[in-house]
């Protein structure tokens, strides 16, 4: 087992003991170097284990600065635990900024010294501390390394230096800092109370703190703060202040007070803030949340909050009132073609001239791009909502002139009044809302007034829609062939595919109440894709079987005439192994007018080699202009027309001219809803070609149209 320090030195002593007079003289001088190296190796041994075992902050260090011992202590101060430690240069407790500096522990003039500095503990945080420290030497007396006692630099201020750092802290602190004596007299401030009132010192010192009071707050408020400055207790809140140029501005203060030994108010202590910046800020996101940003005007949000106001006091005093929903027309359209800012602009004057129109408790808001709202909070009978709508919709009556522009808008007004149609705001909105759908599905440009039946429509429009939807993906939906037969052989000569919607509660639903529901939610896209894609299937299937079908006629919605149309037909024709010239398609006289877009459109689909039918001619735009630009091969005279032949002397000058019209366009012609052999005879002579209608049958299912073709079946063009 090797020997301590001390064991040796106890050694080489009683060895020096044993020597005889010659002996020592020759020898001694050896001995005690080696004992003094031993003991020297005692002290350090010693110091290391003081160190390890030492609760204060203790660090030792060898020559180049790595650690050899860390307290307890030190672990305590730094965080990191001995075996983290030793071994690490004592660099790796600098800050950040010190990294550069050389090791003051290491370079003290004499050896030894203080420092203060600072040091990062193991969660990253700078402190400041005291460093004492001392040499340690090896065998040869040597610097063998540094021994360090550490402490809290702030510990070992005297009064006067804390004096001054609290001092420093006050004076560079973000807050504005008020001090008054006990009578009341401002004795202290800050710069940053300069830099947020404009008093200087000078200014304010010996002035009492009524120098900052605004005058906006009551005597209440007032009482409050003067109670924190007797010593009721802290006050934190926030004072509206004036500064030395008479701004007021907002302030979030503490408010405090400082005792003597006895318990005595010496002084007052305000800690401030200015908090303007943040206060506009929040202004701003409320006028964003509360606010249109185009029109200044309440937004949705803020009208439910100010109509449930009014709805209470209302009931209150047992008041009536009405809420309008105003849509403005071509808003839409003026954007697209105009630009927004135009658009931005009109919007803007709109809502000035509504507002010059109604009363100032009237509340206006602007609910959705095109859409306005005007609450009247008291109204003594319906008729006074309809007069303000009068005057609403005259204002729209004459051009509106924006950035060089003369524009003509339209509006429609929905009316709900309350309490009698309901009596909270969201329900009141949805009924003027409601009320105004139906004046827009009216065509009309005026007021309507909300009723019960209005609401139970669009509740089943709602329903239905659903449901429609439900029915795409359910299998629901099929499709029927009404024929078409020549009126020169009675044979058929092609089908209409027609779509049926069989509801598994409500039985065959017609097409007249779907169809247009599916046009305005948009879902036509999907079904009219569904009906292109099940008439070619249904074509080949009758071509696998042997059956030599004739054109099927399909119905194409505006919305599907876009320039993607040929090619998505394509596909489909191509998916199915269909002939573009076995299917039809047919179109109606409202897409004639979207412009040379279309005739594009319809010029691909002919050099497929499609066919084109004209719809429902002369329901619409007819007109010479669009047959003469458009591909168009067949025309179908409405069944409005037809049906009044041949008695009705309007319907047979309509149906004669539209036939001579087609002859003249070498254009062929077909007439729908035929039901009687009068009706067949006079359109036979007029020289139409073909009819469709229950005289010779109503549209049928696949099979029973296939059934049809085998048997040959003809129309009996004699009486």
């Amino acid at each position: 087992m090797p020997e301590t320090a001390l064991e040796r030195c106890l050694l080489l002593v009683r060895a020096a003991r044993a020597l005889d007079g010659a002996e020592l003289a020759h020898t001694s001088a050896h001995t005690l170097a080696q004992l003094e190296a031993a003991l020297l190796q005692a002290n350090t041994e010693q110091h290391a284990q003081r160190v390890d075992e030492a609760l204060d902050p203790v660090i030792m260090l060898d020559a180049a600065g790595y650690l050899t011992g860390w307290s307890k202590g030190a672990e305590a101060m730094f965080g990191y635990t001995r075996q983290e430690a030793i071994g690490q240069h004592v660099l790796f407790l600098y800050g950040d900024a010190d990294r550069g500096e050389t090791v003051r522990e290491l370079f003290l003039e004499g050896g030894a010294g203080l420092i203060e500095a600072q040091r990062r503990t193991k969660s990253g945080f700078l402190i400041w501390v005291r460093l004492a420290v001392s040499m340690l030497h090896d065998d040869a007396l040597q610097p063998a390394g540094r021994l360090v006692h550490l402490s809290n630099a702030v510990e070992h201020l005297n009064a006067a230096e804390k004096t001054r750092l609290h001092a420093r802290i006050i004076e560079d602190s973000d807050q504005g800092v008020l001090i008054t004596d006990a009578s009341e007299r401002i004795v202290s401030i800050n710069s940053s109370f300069t830099r947020i009132t404009g008093y200087s010192p000078l200014e304010a010192i010996g002035q009492t703190p009524d120098l900052l009071r605004s005058g906006v707050h009551d005597a209440e408020f007032r009482a409050k703060v003067r109670a924190a400055m007797a010593g009721e207790g802290a006050w934190r809140g926030e004072i509206i202040g004036r500064r030395k140029n008479g701004e007021l501005f907002p302030q979030s203060v503490t408010i405090s007070v400082v005792r003597s030994a006895q318990g005595v108010i010496t002084h007052t202590f305000s800690l401030f803030s200015d908090i303007s910046v943040h206060k506009d800020a929040e202004a701003r996101m409320q006028r964003m949340a509360n606010y249109d940003s185009v029109t200044g005007l309440p937004n949705r949000a803020l009208l439910g909050t100010l109509l449930r106001q009014v709805l209470v006091e209302a009931h209150r005093i047992g008041q009536h009132g009405a809420l309008m929903v105003v849509e403005i027309g071509r808003i839409g359209a003026i954007g697209d073609t105009l630009g927004d800012d135009v658009a931005s602009d009109l919007i803007s004057e709109i809502g000035r001239r509504f507002r010059q129109l109604i009363r100032p408790d009237d509340i206006l808001a602007r609910i959705e791009g095109d859409r306005f709202a005007v609450a009247m909070p008291l109204i003594e009978k319906r008729e006074h909502a309809a007069i303000v709508a009068d005057k609403l919709l005259s204002a729209l009556a004459h051009p509106i002139v924006v950035a060089g522009h003369s524009l003509q808008v339209s509006a429609r007004i929905g009316i709900a009044i309350y309490p009698d149609d309901a009596a909270d705001s969201a329900t009141l909105v949805r009924y003027a809302d409601v009320a105004m759908t139906k004046c827009a599905a009216l065509h009309a440009c005026g007021y309507l007034f909300y009723h019960r039946e209005m609401d139970q429509r669009a509740k089943e429009h709602m329903r239905l829609e659903t449901e429609l939807r439900a029915a795409l993906a359910a299998g629901e939906l099929a499709l029927h062939y009404q024929p078409k037969v020549s009126l020169r052989s009675g044979r058929i000569v092609g089908a209409e595919a027609l779509l049926r919607w069989r509801h598994p509660q409500r039985g065959m639903i017609a097409p007249a109440m779907f169809i247009p529901l599916a046009e305005e939610t948009g879902l036509i896209l999907d079904i009219g894709s569904w009906v292109l894609d099940q008439a070619c299937r249904q074509v080949r299937a009758w071509g696998d079987a042997g059956l030599a079908t004739p054109p099927i006629a399909v119905n194409l919605s505006a919305r599907q005439f876009d320039a993607q149309l040929p090619a998505r037909l394509h596909a489909v024709l191509g998916r199915h192994g269909v002939e573009p010239r076995q299917l039809m398609l047919e179109i109606t006289e409202s897409l004639l007018v979207k412009g040379a877009d279309v005739v594009a459109i319809m010029n691909a689909l002919v050099a497929m080699g499609m066919t084109l039918a004209l719809d429902d001619f002369g329901t619409g735009y007819s007109s010479l202009a669009y047959l003469k630009r458009f591909p168009i091969s067949t025309l179908k005279i409405d069944r409005s027309f037809v049906i009044g032949l041949p008695h009705e002397e309007n319907d047979c000058a309509i149906a004669r001219a539209i036939v001579t019209m087609a002859q003249q366009l070498r254009q062929e012609i077909v007439a729908e809803g035929v039901e009687t052999a009068e009706q067949m005879a006079f359109l036979r002579d007029l020289g139409c070609d073909q009819l469709q209608g229950y005289l010779f049958s109503p549209a049928v299912t696949a099979d029973e149209f296939a059934a049809m073709l085998r048997a040959g079946k003809t129309l009996l063009l004699s009486p």
